[in-house]
């Protein structure tokens, strides 16, 4: 098919508009202003033990039990600043079963904890809190031992 000359003058008008759009709006993004920039944050993981004392295979997926059935996968959580603001919001992955004492029992369950393990991204805080489906906050506390970590006991 050919353009006819009105066609091809409307067509290069159109992509002389889109382009003068793009440069708009790449100049928009890339201009820093006069507000502060976002906010650095540092990778870390959350991880809570649940200590529910059950009897489990050490390493299985688990939830918590008893008073912790909230500790569950999939159970929404947010890490939150001592002011109470949100810094990160989520989803709890399934637990794994940790052993609850080193001595080796020679059985092949064994009374464990649930252990969730949760990576992500803060920004600089004074202290962190954990809430779990809505329940009271837990304190966190840094912990650097297998790497940068926020960690919580259940019950403290």
């Amino acid at each position: 098919m050919r353009l006819s000359t009105g066609t091809r003058r409307g067509t290069g008008a159109l992509l002389t508009l889109l382009s003068a759009g793009a440069t708009l709006l790449a100049g928009t993004t890339g201009c820093a202003g006069t507000g502060p920039g976002p906010e650095a944050v540092t990778p870390t993981t959350v991880r809570v033990l649940v200590r529910d004392i059950n009897i489990r295979a050490e390493g299985v997926d688990c939830a918590g039990t008893g008073p912790y059935l909230y500790f569950h996968h999939r159970a929404p959580f947010r890490v939150l600043d001592p002011d109470g603001a949100a810094l990160v919001t989520g989803k709890l992955p399934a637990g794994t079963a940790v052993a609850a004492f080193a001595e080796d029992l020679a059985v092949e369950r064994v009374p464990t904890y649930c252990e969730f393990a949760v990576p992500v991204q803060v920004p600089q805080r004074a202290g962190y809190r954990l809430e779990v489906a809505g329940r009271p906050p837990l304190e966190l506390t840094p912990d650097s031992s297998e790497g940068p970590a926020l960690v919580a006991v259940v019950p403290a």
